[in-house]
């Protein structure tokens, strides 16, 4: 007696009724269109909790750095041209755990999306991987005219086969509980400004 299993029934029904394969398309283009990335980036930044700036160059990133975080002392940094503003050196660095006091960190990210606020960063421009996750504040440098509209466009521009690890990071850290109590900077930092140059 051939008796089937319930299992069995069900793979043997979905195999009769299975569609016939179709091709995949040779590309997929997906289109977003902003008047302004710029200001669409700054938008979605702010609902998110963060806060873009646009600056002319690194001169007036070092100012706005010194307005907004004046009164921190523990600073490290990643960006070239910004080596001034640091106050804690990451070259010694070997554990991670050392960089958990580290309360402003600056680094430059790759890119920007408009659709999301997501900058794309990897571990050359984190110097630790950890550092834009322990830190207190994050500070991303990016120069505007690497916005793109949306993910799409992102992921043709950017290599991680070539860079290693690397991440899209959008506004601070935050998590909601059960009860919908927002917290922000839960796990990572409490604080996201990003300078757009140019």
């Amino acid at each position: 007696m051939n008796t089937m299993s319930s299992r069995d029934k069900i793979l043997g029904a979905i195999r009769q009724n299975k569609p016939a394969a179709m091709p995949l398309p040779d590309q997929f283009t997906f289109r977003t269109e902003y008047p302004d990335l710029v200001a669409q980036f700054g938008q979605v930044l702010q609902s998110i909790g963060g806060r873009a700036e646009v600056v002319p160059d690194l001169e007036a990133v070092k100012i706005k750095v010194q307005e907004h975080f004046g009164d921190l002392s523990t600073i490290a940094v990643t960006v070239p041209g910004l080596e001034s503003l640091a106050t804690f050196s990451l070259a010694p660095v070997t554990d991670p755990h050392d960089l958990e006091h580290i309360e402003l960190a600056i680094i430059p990210g790759q890119l920007g999306v408009a659709e999301n606020a997501a900058i794309w960063i990897s571990e050359k421009e984190m110097g630790h991987r950890v550092l834009p996750f322990i830190t207190q504040h994050l500070a991303l440098v990016i120069r505007a005219e690497t916005l793109v509209a949306n993910m799409h466009e992102a992921y043709q521009r950017i290599a991680p086969a070539a860079t290693g690890f690397g991440t899209f990071l959008a506004g601070p850290s935050k998590t909601a509980d059960i009860e919908q109590s927002l917290v922000v900077g839960a796990h990572g930092a409490r604080s996201l400004i990003v300078y757009l140059i140019g």
